[in-house]
């Protein structure tokens, strides 16, 4: 089910902890995209509601226009009814769903939204097994859901995967992922390298996840904004390219042409379709 509004770009996104009040502030003056505020695994039990409240009361005072997301904590979970109302409550912000394993997790997360009268975009963060198997059904769970975001540590750790981060391990988890965000017209966001640094290994990551064709990746740390933004942002020869096709596809329907050419090319709308990405990539 595709999304009825345009999506923001999450070539970056950057997460902060949502009970550290400092780490907010630098992190909604960073170059990211968006920024997450965790309300869930960087916050603990006993600072929850606190949390909550730093964290709304900081958008609603600090927030420029920027793209903000919380993410919520788990409905299995005592906060997170509390959470989607609050949250959920505030103009524009948009609500990342950690853990989810069904699409009823999605369905019910939607219901209690739609009983607020919030118009929140949700964000589903897969990160079980269980997740994974579901993912069609995930992806198409409702019209609010704008990206699927992978959680590599809860994962891998269900999976026993251990021994540090290799690309090619994920292969078939983040080709199943992408492939139903793309059937569903939503992202396919790469989570974060289960590291600070912006090292060879983390570039290789990036690089690896962008070249199967995700648009952006959660990162942990600002250090790390610059190269993702970077990783994710098409070539200018890219630009210029799919500009091209778009405009080579216009033509041919202005003059009724049986068919789009480009370079000696036939053009077609999955031709297309790849065009606009690139161009939504770069907010043009």
């Amino acid at each position: 089910m595709s999304s009825p509004t345009t999506p923001v770009r999450r070539r970056c996104t950057l997460v902060a902890p949502g009970s550290d009040e400092r780490k907010i502030a630098k992190a909604l003056e960073s170059a990211a995209d968006e920024v997450v505020l965790d309300l869930e695994d960087a916050v603990t039990s006993a600072r929850k509601d606190e949390a909550r409240a730093l964290v709304c009361r900081t958008i609603r005072e600090l927030r420029t226009g920027r793209s903000i997301s919380v993410r919520v904590n788990g409905l299995g979970t005592e906060w997170a009814r509390d959470d989607l109302r609050t949250v959920g409550a505030l103009d524009g912000v948009g609500i990342v769903l950690p853990k989810v394993d069904t699409a009823d997790d999605l369905i019910t997360a939607d219901r209690l939204l739609a009983e607020l009268g919030s118009t929140a975009r949700l964000q589903a963060l897969v990160e079980t097994p269980q997740g994974v198997r579901s993912i069609d059904e995930i992806c198409s769970a409702t019209g609010r859901l704008e990206a699927v975001v992978i959680g590599y540590a809860d994962l891998g750790a269900a999976l026993g995967r251990v021994g540090g981060y290799t690309a090619e391990r994920w292969l078939h988890v983040q080709d199943r992922i992408l492939i139903a965000a793309r059937a569903a017209g939503i992202q396919a966001i790469d989570g974060p390298h289960l590291s600070i640094l912006d090292d060879a290994g983390f570039r290789a990551a990036a690089q690896w996840t962008r070249d199967l064709g995700f648009d952006g990746k959660w990162v942990i740390h600002p250090g790390q904004i610059d190269a993702t933004t970077e990783i994710f942002t098409p070539t200018s020869a890219a630009v210029e390219h799919a500009r091209r096709v778009l405009d080579a596809m216009a033509e041919a329907e202005t003059t009724g042409a049986g068919a789009a050419q480009l370079d000696g090319h036939m053009l077609d709308e999955a031709v297309a379709v790849a065009a606009r990405r690139v161009l939504a990539q770069t907010g043009g």
